[in-house]
């Protein structure tokens, strides 16, 4: 937290200057992590974190590929000068469950330019995204469909899932 502290605050290369921000940014973390320490997992099992953090690594990896390839896109469709834009709306039903993965995959999406996560219908777990070409729902749900192969995996829920595809559409739901 205290070089995160010292990058914020654009400290000047002065050895007591860097000194003094950080034991502050130090001082300010340990508060922020004292009055947030109910949230805290009481209990992590190290060999779960072990199992899953090479497919948290490889959703990672997956979501950076997307969201680059993503931009380009984006950046084609806007330059190109027919605007090949055909905006809507696509229903994208979910097989996680939680609300930490649903937050993730919600998010992954707002992210990725191009597509914007405007709600979530609890009673039917979908999320309603809006995509630059909604009218290609395939083309859509495809990468989100592969994020959350993985987060089944890294969020340890239930559900049908292949992770064995580089890159896919629809791998089955409950």
């Amino acid at each position: 937290m205290g070089v995160v502290w010292l990058f914020v605050r654009g400290v000047a290369l002065e050895f007591d200057r860097i000194v003094g921000e950080l034991l502050i940014g130090l001082a300010v973390g340990l508060l922020i992590a004292f009055a947030l320490r109910r949230f805290y997992a009481t209990d992590v099992s190290l060999g779960r974190v072990t199992r899953v953090a090479p497919y948290a690594a490889v959703f990672l990896l997956v979501f950076v590929k997307d969201l680059v390839v993503a931009n380009f896109d984006v950046a084609y469709r806007v330059l190109a000068p027919s605007l090949p834009i055909e905006p809507d709306v696509v229903e994208v039903p979910l097989r996680v469950r939680s609300d930490l993965a649903i937050t993730t995959i919600a998010n992954s999406i707002t992210l990725t330019p191009g597509t914007l996560t405007m709600d979530y219908d609890e009673s039917r777990n979908s999320l309603y995204v809006h995509a630059i070409t909604g009218r290609d729902t395939d083309a859509v749900i495809a990468p989100i469909r592969v994020w959350e192969d993985y987060a089944l995996i890294v969020f340890d829920e239930e559900g049908t899932r292949d992770v064995r595809h580089p890159r896919g559409g629809e791998t089955g739901g409950d």
